[in-house]
């Protein structure tokens, strides 16, 4: 994700990270090791976490793509699948 960020970012792609941890100095550790850069939201409630209960999380990670309007239009895409629906959708 993090070479995903940087090679597309500035062409209009964002990121949010919902976490599902518990522990306030881990989760903020995890971010700086794995220097992500891109906003970082959680409630600390784990699998209680109301925005993964919302879009019906059941295993991380997860990820999903949302159009410019807001709809999810993919879901759980990894490397290659998951840069071409970028390219796709940054290409409209």
């Amino acid at each position: 994700m993090v070479a995903i960020y940087k090679e597309f970012h500035s062409k209009g792609l964002n990121i949010i990270g919902v976490s599902l941890d518990e522990d306030a100095t881990k989760w903020k550790e995890a971010i700086a090791k794995d220097k992500l850069t891109w906003p970082q939201v959680s409630n600390l409630k784990g699998w209680q976490e109301p925005i993964a209960a919302q879009y019906k999380v059941d295993a991380i990670p997860a990820t999903f793509i949302l159009d410019a309007s807001g709809k999810v239009v993919a879901r759980d895409l990894r490397g290659a699948e998951l840069k071409a629906k970028i390219i796709e959708l940054l290409a409209k």
